[in-house]
């Protein structure tokens, strides 16, 4: 049995692995656009790799249909994960948080490791070429690309991904393979990614780093709340909070809704607990200017910016300030309000959203309803994890369950 596999990232190294371990007799060829695999993988956790998370339900997925990813997840949970590292080798670090890391901290060493298998098993690689469309003739697919054609397959797995990090060749071609066998798919957006604000100080406050609580809103409803790094730049916001915030902002940015975040830089007080701070150390030094003592508690560049909210001068003695002043730069240090506008793109994503609809996909074999023999892996799905891991697992566990139904 003959079997072409279209994108050489986690989902489909995976997918041949699975199904040439459980029957040697396949022929199996892998597609890819780069120069090698696993392009993805190598970018992944800044070239750490966090390859997976030890804790993870449907609950870490966002899609069209999140419980799709159930039956993966059961079939191929963290254990079975680890099981399948070692077989190749792959020794892994487990930290406190869940996170998961190869154990060499270097993501060349998972991408080295798979190479090996994939040449141990007789996989064969076919690297720098580019399908542009799939034929189904009787039983049996041909691939085309630019300059040659490649016959009679008996499956088809398409694993390709989205358009998350277009620099690595990232691009949706699977979507127009897979729309030319009448699939359809719920539009694209980056996930994982900063978020441009409509706010007048943001240059300003370009470079200030400090661990927040962001509220997103949607249509002026909470809509979800996250504690992690705030980083302030030239176009907005980033840092950890916001790449994961971003999942719930930039569908909703998709469905023309109004998106705004609520930053409270000190999430560990009450407002009461900050005013009293702030009244006390005001009064104790009241010949001081206010914005060096803000400075005590802020970077200077949000202390300066704080004044200005408040339309008080830079200038302004401690002493000067009011109950009213004082009230106004606790709601700001509690309740710094932006609107979103955008995003930085695919570019400067992580992952991507959307992708072929699951409603079309056999979520125990990954092999479509609508195609015989052809199956689909990884993000080219309309399911996108969560940061910290999620992504590359739905990869594993999705391209597991496709390789055993490939094998068959």
């Amino acid at each position: 049995m003959k079997i072409a596999i279209i994108g050489a990232g986690a989902a489909g190294v995976m997918a041949a692995i699975t199904a040439k371990r459980l029957n040697k007799n396949l022929q199996i060829d892998i597609f890819d656009i780069n120069k090698s695999i696993g392009k993805k993988i190598l970018a992944s956790g800044n070239g750490r790799c966090n390859i997976s998370n030890t804790q993870i339900s449907d609950k870490n997925y966002i899609g069209e249909n999140p419980s799709f990813v159930n039956q993966a997840l059961k079939e191929f949970d963290f254990k079975a994960f680890e099981n399948f590292c070692k077989s190749i080798g792959l020794l892994l670090d487990i930290k406190e948080n869940c996170k998961v890391y190869p154990l060499s901290n270097e993501a060349k060493s998972v991408v080295s490791l798979l190479e090996n298998s994939l040449e141990t098993l007789k996989i064969n690689l076919i690297l720098e070429t580019k399908i542009i469309n799939i034929e189904k003739q009787e039983e049996k697919f041909i691939l085309n690309s630019e300059d040659k054609k490649f016959k009679f397959y008996d499956k088809v797995l398409i694993s390709s991904g989205l358009m998350a990090a277009p620099q690595l060749n990232a691009t949706e071609d699977g979507l127009s393979l897979a729309s030319s066998f009448a699939h359809s798919f719920n539009p694209t957006y980056p996930s994982l990614v900063g978020l441009h604000t409509e706010f007048k100080y943001k240059e300003k406050l370009q470079g200030v780093k400090k661990e927040a609580t962001i509220t997103l809103y949607i249509d002026k409803q909470k809509e979800v709340e996250i504690t992690a790094d705030l980083l302030f730049t030239s176009y907005g916001v980033s840092g950890f909070a916001i790449l994961d915030i971003s999942q719930y902002a930039v569908y909703a940015l998709n469905l023309y809704q109004n998106v705004e975040i609520s930053i409270n830089f000190f999430p560990q007080l009450s407002k009461n607990e900050l005013l009293g701070i702030l009244e006390t150390l005001f009064k104790s030094l009241e010949d001081s200017f206010a914005v060096t003592l803000l400075t005590g508690i802020v970077s200077k560049k949000l202390a300066k910016v704080l004044l200005e909210i408040a339309n008080l001068p830079s200038d302004i003695l401690a002493k000067e300030l009011n109950s009213k002043h004082i009230r106004t730069l606790v709601n700001t240090l509690t309740n710094l309000r932006m609107k979103v506008i955008d995003t930085q793109g695919f570019k400067h994503a992580e992952a991507s959203g959307g992708g072929i609809r699951t409603a079309e996909v056999d979520n125990k074999t990954y092999e479509s309803k609508l195609c015989k023999n052809l199956y689909f892996a990884g993000e080219v799905l309309d399911i996108v994890g969560n940061r910290g891991g999620f992504n590359l697992h739905f990869a594993w566990a999705s391209g597991y369950l496709a390789g055993k139904a490939l094998s068959k």
